[in-house]
């Protein structure tokens, strides 16, 4: 009976191992162990010798009769064929076009391009008040700066230190908020950040001490810059190369719309019993009504971010889990990002083109900056208006800027024309005629302004030189904006961030030394020394429309343009 029992025992142990490994258990052990444990009651792991048997009790079944019963089980599972390696349900659908989901055509109403004209506007006209908003608060601050400087008991170039921190915020933002807008959409990269820059406006608000300042300034720049980063990626979602001119205009005019609107508003706030922390409650107010606007009228605009969702829609509505957007097999490489907004706007810097557009866009938007202390020194120092009347002038450039967007309109029917005669592709170079025309009236508004700063002058002479300066301004600024895309194309996200990040440096140096140099070389020629500057960079939109095209075939990144 001793013999039979140890029999008993020993024959499974000899078997089954070579019943699981014809049954390729060796290479699907967790699969097998499921099996054999829910039939046989014994526990199937791998082990030194490919597999071995756990035995446990069980309630009914006799250690014979359960042997026997495992022995018939995994003889049915010799028979069968080898498991197939598992793979995630989409892992071999991921390159078959039939559940990969795209628009129905060209002319689909899903794809922003075929949205009716009115949505279009309103889309427009919401991220331009969300630009507004964000600029708005970099220029508001600037009446208020004596205020600050006497509650907080530090000098003024402290206190103009919370306006140059904004515009630094705003050169680094653009760093987060362009490649964010590619992997979550534009809708979510714009009204994220912008609700976080809001409560920290009312943080500036509320600040105790002067560093509470600072710090809630540069980390308002620094969220406030997401709609200034992604509006122009919104633009080119919903409007074809041909149009797209126009509204750039508009988006452009956001832009700057708030730095010249703010110093007039803030000067009567900061007059008033309000006082200068108004300037900032007022700001964050604005701010949340705008974005109370954005989450109901707007709707996502970036393509693949939609086809995610017409996706997960068609998922639901069908049942059939394999459907799914090319977006969602992509797999978000920090590199790839870091690359493409990090390292490659400081590569475009390197070139020509890159370089010197970007350079002189940057420096008329610093100069726009630059007439936050300069105004103020020319019409309340020189000819003793108060906050209120002095911050007038600031309508000038307002004024001036209308003209210029007339004038890049006017531009339009000559780009179209260009535009079909190419081929329907882009002709980077017949954006410049406005540059071109701009490059001088700014420079000659600078001298006149200069000039004219003394009150032994009439003051409608320097208002008519400011009007001058925002012509050019504008010309030159949306221009270059235009003329970098067309070069760039598929680079072109990165040239403009690069393009963000010179321009807000360059905007947030000059507030800190303009007012010194006033007081200690007066304003003819403290103001003539960027009027010989602008001088000097009027060559380059000549340069470009002459010799754009040889220069752009030499280029690695700019070549896809021609």
């Amino acid at each position: 009976m001793a013999a039979a029992t140890s029999h008993d025992d020993e024959e499974p142990k000899e078997e089954l191992p070579q019943l699981l490994t014809s049954a390729s258990i060796s290479s699907h052990t967790s699969s097998i162990r499921t099996t054999a444990r829910t039939y046989s009651g014994y526990d199937i792991h791998e082990g030194p010798d490919e597999g071995t048997i756990s035995k446990r009790r069980t309630n009914s079944l006799s250690r014979r009769e359960t042997l026997q019963r495992a022995d018939t089980t995994l003889s049915r599972i010799r028979s069968r064929k080898p498991i197939s390696p598992f793979n995630h349900p989409l892992s071999h659908q991921k390159t078959t076009e039939n559940v990969v989901v795209t628009f129905d055509g060209d002319d689909d109403p899903y794809r922003p391009m075929n949205w009716p004209f009115k949505k279009k506007v309103i889309t427009t006209a919401l991220y331009g008040f969300t630009t507004m908003g964000a600029t708005w608060a970099s220029s508001v601050y600037s009446p208020a700066i004596t205020q600050i400087s006497d509650e907080f008991d530090v000098g003024i170039e402290v206190s103009t230190l919370g306006l140059s921190l904004l515009l630094f915020g705003f050169g680094l933002g653009p760093l987060l908020w362009a490649p964010l807008s590619e992997v979550y959409g534009r809708k979510a990269a714009v009204l994220v950040p912008y609700f976080i820059a809001a409560v920290f406006s009312f943080g500036t608000a509320t600040a105790k001490d002067i560093q509470t300042v600072l710090i809630t300034r540069f980390f308002a720049g620094f969220f406030g810059s997401a709609p200034v980063t992604n509006t122009g990626g919104v633009l080119g979602d919903i409007y074809p190369p041909e149009s797209r001119g126009i509204a750039i205009v508009f988006y452009a005019m956001a832009v700057v719309g708030g730095p010249t609107l703010g110093p007039i508003v803030g000067g009567a706030i900061v007059q008033s019993y309000l006082r200068w922390r108004w300037t900032e409650y007022i700001t964050g107010i604005m701010m949340m009504f705008i974005l109370v606007l954005d989450i109901i009228f707007l709707d996502e605009s970036y393509a693949p971010v939609l086809l995610v969702y017409k996706a997960r829609r068609l998922r639901h509505d069908t049942l059939n889990w394999s459907l799914h957007a090319k977006h969602e097999e992509w797999d978000v490489s920090v590199s790839e990002l870091a690359q493409k907004y990090l390292v490659r706007p400081f590569q475009l810097l390197t070139t020509p083109i890159c370089f010197l557009v970007a350079l002189y866009a940057s420096f008329v938007y610093g100069i726009l900056y630059a007439n936050l202390g300069a105004f103020p020194y020319v019409f309340e120092e020189l000819r003793g208006w108060n906050q209120v009347v002095g911050a007038l002038p600031f309508l000038a450039l307002l004024v001036g800027i209308l003209f210029g967007a007339v004038a890049n309109i006017l531009n339009q029917k000559y780009y179209i024309k260009k535009f079909i005669a190419n081929g329907r592709r882009a002709v980077p170079e017949a954006r410049l005629p406005p540059m071109m025309m701009g490059s001088v009236v700014f420079a000659a508004g600078l001298f006149i302004f200069a000039w004219t700063a003394d009150p032994k002058f009439h003051w409608i002479a320097p208002v008519i030189g400011a009007t001058l300066v925002g012509i050019g301004f504008f010309t030159i600024f949306q221009a270059a904006l235009n003329y970098l895309i067309d070069t760039f194309q598929q680079y072109a996200a990165s040239a403009v961030a690069a393009n963000t990040f010179l321009r807000s440096v360059l905007a947030g140096a000059f507030p800190l030394f303009i007012t010194p140099m006033l007081h200690n070389i007066g304003a003819g020629w403290g103001i003539s020394v960027f009027a010989f500057f602008a001088v000097a960079l009027i060559p380059i939109p000549y340069l470009f429309f002459v010799f754009g095209k040889s220069i752009r075939a030499r280029g690695t990144f700019s070549r896809a343009s021609l």
